[in-house]
């Protein structure tokens, strides 16, 4: 529904799921995603933290990363952004997700260098690219239209 733009119906479900399982992260984290694209930013941070508390990954730090970007709240971003690219020097962190906090940031050049090197080790996340409304900054970007032609996204 998230993907289809349908936000109250995947809100809805979401709720619903996070009501029956409580500790599911996945589901957590996906309703924090509905929360930012319908700029409740306080929910959204909110299911991003209790996503990461229960799960544990680098994908609820990018996606609360981007949250703070996108509200205005730079300082927290750049933060989180930090904590990514320390995390990058000790274990494997998804490009996609250093990318997506630059994103929020509006840092153009340095999401696309990230997403780059997505793009070459063959992060699985890039297949979100051509459907994720948080590239919508993006879409009109030579470089990100390159991206996008390599995976094989375009019709």
């Amino acid at each position: 529904m998230y993907y289809a733009g349908q936000y109250d119906v995947a809100i809805k479900q979401l709720r619903e799921t996070v009501e029956l399982f409580p500790d599911f992260w996945i589901a957590r984290l996906d309703l924090g995603i509905v929360y930012e694209q319908e700029r409740m930013y306080p929910e959204a941070i909110k299911e991003f933290e209790k996503a990461r508390d229960l799960g544990g990954t680098t994908e609820a730090l990018s996606l609360a990363g981007h949250a703070y970007a996108v509200s205005g709240n730079r300082r927290q971003a750049l933060k989180l952004l930090h904590d990514l690219e320390e995390q990058a020097g000790q274990h494997y962190v998804p490009p996609y997700n250093i990318a997506l906090i630059y994103a929020g940031l509006g840092d153009k050049n340095q999401a696309l260098d990230w997403l780059e090197k997505g793009l070459k080790i063959r992060d699985v996340h890039m297949v979100f690219l051509s459907a994720d409304p948080k590239w919508d900054n993006l879409r009109e970007d030579l470089r990100f239209k390159s991206i996008i032609r390599t995976i094989g996204l375009t019709d």
